[in-house]
């Protein structure tokens, strides 16, 4: 695996038995026993993975807050300090340049997470329509970043940590020590489960992740790894960059509009979004559960009577339903839950249906 890049806790994962694979053009743990396992810990206990992958590019300045407004579909003028807020890049054909989370640091300073497999490409982009009197640095290489994701979580970091995290509400974030070291600690994440994201210096990392699995142990914690981190973001239906999210996928037929705030405009892609909706969506993003045998994977056919109707972007069994369950995109009319499809499986038309999504919540479950 030459030529790929590797995360401050590359030597842990291999420490841990790891199986190392290529992803987003770095060198990144799978899993470390079962995909199985990981999943069910972080769905009745606790599980930390590695996303130190993923990219932090930081806005700072005068016209640091009026770029972000101009470049994301969600509002960041009305963000305190402390906040965090989930939106998309747009590009001016209303295609998703990427989906991003946007931390308010302070009256003149922010930073969005992006997509490890796009952080040069939404820095290019960013760099290109910032206003003057906008600072923009890629500091990805500076941070390492751990999710303790699941029930225990909050348990977990609370003996590592010092502040009230019973209280800290979803979408918050406050700077602290965490087992020593200075950490922006965030109640977000990408499993469906509560839990934390921490941003931690790249120097230090490694210490606050033994720190978490040692602390966590006896409550079930569990290191783990992409495999499970696939399965339990497709149980809670969130859209992976590549999948159901490119360049020329629109907001809106992916399931987000909530995230797009037509109303306000002003940001790039509005006008197309625009023209898009009022022309009609030719396809819309569909959650749906395989009822026949057969498991449904990323580029498979969908069928209606069948007719090849639309693709899958992502599938696999899920562990906490026992089903196999996707996504992926149909013609609106096909849309509705209840509606019968099936998935091309190695030439078999496997029977389908679509249900409303997230498919698992902690309230509910199709």
């Amino acid at each position: 695996m030459s030529g790929l890049k590797r995360t401050p806790l590359h030597d842990a994962h291999r420490a841990l038995g790891g199986r190392m694979v290529p992803f987003a053009g770095f060198e990144m743990p799978v899993q470390y026993g079962s995909i199985l396992e990981e999943h069910a810990a972080v769905r009745e206990a606790a599980g930390l993975f590695d996303v130190s992958h993923m990219g932090e590019i930081f806005l700072s300045g005068p016209a640091a807050v009026a770029s972000v407004e101009r470049l994301v579909t969600c509002p960041v003028d009305s963000l305190k300090p402390g906040r965090v807020r989930y939106g998309l890049l747009c590009n001016e054909d209303g295609g998703v340049v990427d989906d991003v989370t946007v931390y308010r640091l302070a009256e003149d300073r922010l930073f969005l997470c992006v997509n490890a497999s796009n952080i040069e490409k939404d820095y290019r982009w960013i760099v290109r329509h910032a206003q003057p009197g906008a600072r923009v640095e890629d500091r990805s290489d500076h941070y390492g970043l751990l999710a303790l994701q699941g029930p225990a979580s909050a348990a977990i970091l609370a003996q590592l940590c010092p502040l009230p995290l019973d209280s800290m509400k979803r979408f918050r974030f406050e700077e602290a020590a965490v087992a020593g070291a200075t950490t922006l600690v965030s109640r977000t994440g990408y499993t469906g489960s509560d839990g934390f994201e921490l941003y931690v210096g790249s120097g230090e990392v490694g210490g606050v992740f033994q720190a978490l699995l040692d602390a966590g142990k006896p409550l079930g914690l569990r290191p783990c790894g992409l495999g499970a981190r696939d399965t339990l973001r497709l149980e809670a239906a969130l859209p992976l960059y590549g999948h159901e999210l490119d360049d020329t996928t629109s907001p809106l037929e992916a399931g987000l509009a909530r995230f797009v705030k037509r109303e306000r405009g002003g940001f790039l892609g509005a006008e197309a979004i625009e023209r898009r909706a009022s022309a009609g969506a030719e396809r819309q993003l569909i959650g749906f559960v395989v009822e026949g045998r057969g498991v449904a994977r990323a580029a498979y056919p969908i069928l209606h009577g069948g007719a090849k109707v639309g693709v899958v972007t992502s599938g696999a069994p899920s562990p906490t339903l026992g089903k196999s369950i996707g996504l992926g995109y149909v013609p609106p009319a096909l849309a509705a839950p209840g509606t019968r499809i099936e998935i091309g499986v190695r030439e078999r038309a496997v029977p389908a249906r679509v249900v409303e999504t997230p498919f698992w919540s902690p309230g509910r479950a199709s």
